[in-house]
């Protein structure tokens, strides 16, 4: 611990009125001081302001002018799904600054480095490598902090991330386009080994800090908890299974303690475009959230239970349906779907359409009734795809009608099959496990033996304890 750094960078922090939430106070925002819950309420969600902090939670209601005592949810009907389990999604477009769960990472991942003098503000940039919302996410977290900040990011990402970088970033040369699309993690390896040449680049690596991984099972987790026990209430309705894209897989860690805590099984989602866990794959895909080509340091592979493919044909086709006039009216209109549901839809991007859809293939495959229940995410909206969107329109052949709209909906939703996924075993566990080794031991330099540990549970349950460890050094920072 530098105390020099740590000292000085709280007086800093004094100087511009920021204060650091405590990790129980993002589990629980009703926690949180009510002289600062009532500043909230005049302060707009997306702006620079340190308070906006406190809105780094899954709590936050539709119009943010409080926080909800359960996490905002939506319950798929089976008239949508097409299965009886029901199918639990906590709404990730709340969170504020970049409406986007990944701000929540990038808060976990500098956190820890401002309690341990680690970062020193007045030397160093801070570097966050991304397909797309965790750059983002932590340049807002830089901004409202007072720190310089670079944004690595592939080139094909959508218009609208490069946007709103655009607008965040004080200088545009610190947005780093690398080379390709989702599937391109290695270029930006690449692009922070060169930066990491120069001692004052921090580079935070949401697929390498176990800090991501150990937020989302401190934070993420107990709000699934949360949502569930709300819809359960006095039924007998029992967890079964938590679903999660793989992208950096620190949203795959609320797994680990629902597993815990619910005795849940845990699905981990990825493009059959570009099948890496499923088969050793590799190709191109467009579910932007999920990057690919190689199984991220701080997947907990030996605790997941399923690997389910979905192709971005349907998530990209869905998203059409979902987001256009054409596309609502067959839902409400033929299909008989409510209004109010058909008018949440659009809080699924990309990723989030894949978690539903591979619930859906889970509860179909095991066959799951009115009783079960699956948990899963929507990290993001169709905000962030308005550009995907039009290119879909664009690409789309013949006519988008309410034949076309039924078409797609038949297709890719409600005679969705049990393709493409593979029921773990501990050979399954194994192999997914060892395919790691060749980017972060052979390419990253990461030690043999560190990467070993990572097939012990301890190893994991250690990073989740110290997690929640930081209050007390939180009060200490503040007070400081």
């Amino acid at each position: 611990m530098n105390e020099s750094i740590v000292s000085k960078t709280s007086e800093y922090f004094k100087k511009n009125n920021i204060i650091l939430p405590k990790i129980s106070e993002l589990c629980n925002p009703h926690s949180i001081n009510k002289d600062i819950i009532k500043k909230l309420k005049t302060i707009d969600k997306d702006v620079i302001d340190p308070l906006n902090l406190f809105r780094v939670h899954w709590f936050n209601n539709r119009d943010h002018s409080d926080f909800s005592n359960v996490p905002e949810h939506i319950i798929l009907p089976n008239e949508f799904t097409g299965v009886e389990a029901k199918i639990i999604v906590n709404i990730g477009r709340l969170f504020p600054l970049i409406t986007a769960h990944k701000v929540l990472a990038a808060y976990g991942c500098l956190l820890p480095r401002i309690l341990n003098g680690d970062f020193d503000y007045s030397k160093q940039k801070a570097v966050w490598p991304s397909t797309g919302n965790y750059c983002r996410g932590g340049v807002a977290i830089s901004r409202i902090l007072g720190l310089k900040s670079v944004a690595i990011l592939p080139e094909g990402m959508s218009k609208e991330r490069f946007d709103w970088l655009e607008n965040w970033v004080e200088d545009k040369n610190d947005i780093i386009k690398t080379p390709g699309t989702e599937s391109n993690v290695k270029e930006i390896y690449d692009a922070c080994n060169e930066l990491k040449k120069d001692p004052n680049n921090d580079i935070i690596n949401q697929f390498s800090e176990y800090y991501n991984y150990a937020i989302h099972r401190a934070v993420t987790g107990p709000s699934l908890e949360k949502s569930f026990l709300d819809v359960k209430k006095k039924t007998n309705l029992k967890p079964r299974f938590y679903v999660s894209a793989s992208g950096s897989s620190g949203t795959l860690a609320a797994g680990d303690y629902l597993k815990d805590k619910l005795g849940t099984l845990t699905a981990v989602v990825e493009a059959l475009e570009c099948p890496t866990l499923l088969k050793n794959g590799y190709g191109e895909h467009n579910i932007q959230g999920i990057g690919d080509k190689h199984v991220p340091l701080i997947h907990n592979v030996m605790n997941t239970d399923f690997v389910v493919d979905i192709s971005d044909k349907a998530t990209d086709n869905l998203n059409l349906v979902f987001n256009s006039i054409a596309g609502k009216e067959y839902l409400i209109k033929s299909l008989g779907l409510e209004s109010n549901l058909v008018n949440k839809l659009p809080e699924f991007g990309f990723s989030s359409i894949a978690n539903i859809l591979a619930s859906i293939k889970l509860a179909k495959y095991m066959k799951l009734g009115k009783e079960d229940a699956i948990l899963t995410v929507a990290t993001d909206g169709a905000d962030l795809y308005l550009s995907e969107l039009e290119k879909t329109k664009n690409n789309f052949q013949g006519t988008f009608d309410k034949i076309a709209c039924e078409n797609i909906y038949s297709k890719y939703l409600k005679k969705i099959d049990t393709d493409n996924m593979l029921e773990l075993s501990k050979n399954d566990k194994e192999r997914i496990f060892n395919l790691g080794y060749y980017t972060w031991v052979e390419q990253q330099g990461v030690s043999l033996s560190d990467f070993e540990n990572r097939k012990d549970q301890k190893f994991w349950l250690n990073h989740y304890k110290h997690m929640i460890s930081l209050d007390e050094k939180i009060e200490e920072f503040n007070e400081l």
